[in-house]
């Protein structure tokens, strides 16, 4: 199949852009690679240090300096449902690595916190960054250089971009990615919003909330709505970093075990100076990103990896923006329909046909790169496949032809939304990305006043006092990464769908983030440059007229140009951000934070190399 046009443009802008800063990260990774095992550069007092309480047999493969070690980190806590399962994995880790022909050690953790918990809470200030900690832990674990292969264990909306940040700056070790999988289905998420709203409404009380809630996360295994945790998973799926079709199995089951087995073995195989060596930073280009954005689109995925998937590509050398999604999204398909994106959840998704089949269905429609290297090998073809057990062993069929819900996902030809839903909006207000295949076209575009909030608590006051029962859009400004760490106002939905249901058009314009669940409000998120690095939220006052049209990809204040140039940026009082819930420890990545755009990230683009340093290295 001929590769799409516009695919095949962005990629080479991407290549070209990425040239001198891909071209640096190559020469460290190669330059890190050891001549034998990578413990061969330790000393025989590193090396004792490092398995002193190893049990005797893996001692001797140690010693011997022959076989691969493989690193295990994991993200493993039993406060997140998706992380729990986990608990089981180190060990199912070390039986197949020496069934394999290798060694595992758990090399170190990586702190795991969930935003369904921290929503609306001062801990959401911390959720952003904790990504560049759990990428810093990461590379805490593997400095001690034993490792020839690593194996994460994460699952959530933080933690995998963490690890794979990381996992890159080690990019001369393979990795490879063991999700832990979703929790089994409880109350459908369509009623889950429902009973928020009412709520919202106070028609009903705390005790029947939290039943409601209790109900829908109710057991060990990632929430099943298509937010930020699932799309990780699917993004790890089209990378080629997970077996195939190892997203969506739900933890406890003997397949889950047996695929984790399997990542385990594969780890062993494609290890450092095995016939099979697969390192992780070659396997991550600028190909490989183009299909997760890709994937991202036609799955309706979290708007938060339009920060991730730059900082992950930052992390390789590669350097992405906001025009690439909104290129690629103005042609690629929406191929699944799942909450908030439609009333399935993840497990009805991989019951329909799941990652291979959308796979496979934008690689026979051209618009993915086939020519990709996965933990597998050369070509992502073969991860149009799921996992069966067979005699105990975890095999691989094709996908089925057909979809077995066309409500569910559907193929290339028969899209759900001829492009991806991913909106540009640019204009006075700066830059801002929306995401509209949940949001209905009679709500894309909104003109109304602006109503002013330097927080969301500011808002919630106002909605509760029954102050905002009119037209308006909503600016919730001072939530940018320099302000206080951009926290997700997913608690602001429930309120918005509200005022929306009740027949006013209404939509919400924010230098902050929304959940990777944001779903039928129009919501022009991450507007950049944010309000403290001198952004033009900070001119805005309440009773500007507003425009935000997603359709054509504006946001403008009609505000006349001697007024608008007069104005002064509004300052607010953002101590109470800064400590507290551990804020305090958090004020150097406030301070050194990129802007949205840039991944919202604390680290940079490896330096290039000058013509002498290329000849002294």
């Amino acid at each position: 199949m001929k590769m799409h046009s516009v695919l095949t443009s962005v990629t080479d802008r991407i290549i070209e852009r990425s040239r001198p800063s891909r071209g640096a990260y190559l020469t460290r990774m190669e330059a890190a690679l050891q001549q034998g095992v990578q413990r061969n550069a330790l000393s025989c007092t590193n090396l004792a240090h490092g398995f002193a309480a190893f049990p005797a047999n893996d001692k001797l493969a140690l010693r011997q300096a022959r076989l691969p070690s493989v690193a295990i980190i994991s993200a493993y806590n039993d406060m997140l449902s998706a992380h729990q399962p986990f608990e089981r994995f180190p060990q199912l880790i070390k039986d197949a690595a020496r069934k394999a022909g290798g060694v595992a050690q758990f090399a170190g953790g990586v702190p795991a916190m969930c935003d369904g918990v921290t929503q609306g809470q001062p801990g959401m200030e911390l959720s952003l960054f904790s990504r560049d900690t759990i990428a810093m832990g990461t590379a805490v674990a593997l400095s001690h250089n034993m490792f020839d292969a690593a194996v994460y264990l994460g699952v959530c909306d933080k933690i995998v971009p963490g690890l794979l940040i990381g996992a890159l700056h080690f990019g001369h070790l393979p990795a490879v990615f063991i999700p832990a999988g979703p929790m089994t289905s409880g109350m459908s998420n369509s009623e889950k919003a429902r009973v928020r709203q009412l709520y919202a409404q106070g028609k009903i009380g705390r005790a029947e909330l939290l039943e409601a809630e209790s109900q829908s996360y109710h057991g060990a295994g990632t929430c099943t709505f298509y937010g930020t945790a699932n799309s990780n998973q699917m993004l790890m799926e089209v990378m080629g970093l997970h077996l195939p079709g190892a997203a969506f199995i739900t933890p406890g089951t003997p397949l889950r075990d047996a695929l984790t087995a399997a990542a385990a073995a594969r780890a062993v195989k494609i290890a450092t100076h095995t016939p099979e060596y697969t390192p992780v930073g070659r396997l991550v280009d600028e190909k490989s990103i183009v299909n997760a954005i890709i994937a991202l689109l036609a799955t309706g995925g979290s708007t938060n990896h339009t920060l991730h998937l730059v900082a992950i590509a930052k992390a390789a050398g590669i350097v992405i923006d906001w025009n690439d999604f909104a290129a690629l999204s103005a042609v690629i398909p929406l191929l699944t329909r799942i909450y908030p994106n439609g009333d399935a959840d993840v497990n009805h998704f991989h019951a329909a046909g799941g990652t291979g089949f959308v796979i496979r269905e934008l690689l026979d429609a051209g618009l993915l790169h086939d020519d990709v290297t996965t933990v597998l090998g050369k070509g992502l073809r073969a991860h149009c496949s799921e996992p069966f057990l067979q005699d105990d062993v975890v095999v691989w069929r094709p996908v089925p032809l057909e979809s077995a819900d066309r409500n569910v996902v559907r193929g290339a030809a028969e899209p759900f939304s001829a492009d991806g839903g991913l909106r540009l909006l640019t204009g006075n207000l700066g830059r801002a990305v929306i995401k509209v295949s949940a949001v209905k076209p009679q709500y894309r575009r909104v003109e109304a006043p602006a109503i002013v909030f330097d927080s969301q608590e500011d808002f919630m006051r106002a909605y509760k006092a029954d102050e905002l029962n009119q037209d308006f859009i909503a600016v919730v400004r001072f939530q940018g990464p320099r302000a206080n760490g951009m926290p997700e106002l997913h608690a602001l939905t429930p309120a918005l769908a509200n005022l929306q249901d009740a027949g006013f058009h209404v939509a919400l314009v924010t230098d902050g983030r929304m959940s990777g669940a944001s779903g039928k409000v129009p919501a022009a998120i991450h507007v950049s440059p944010e309000v403290l690095a001198g952004g033009p939220l900070g001119r805005i006052r309440t009773g500007d007229l507003l425009l935000l049209d997603a359709e054509n990809g504006v946001l403008q204040a009609d505000v006349p140009a001697e007024v608008w140039d007069a104005r002064e940026q509004a300052t607010a009082d953002l101590r109470h951000n800064q400590v507290g819930m551990g804020r305090e420890l958090f004020g150097m990545f406030r301070a050194t934070v990129s802007a949205a755009e840039e991944g919202a990230t604390t680290f940079d683009l490896p330096p290039v190399l000058s013509a002498v340093e290329k000849v002294t290295s």
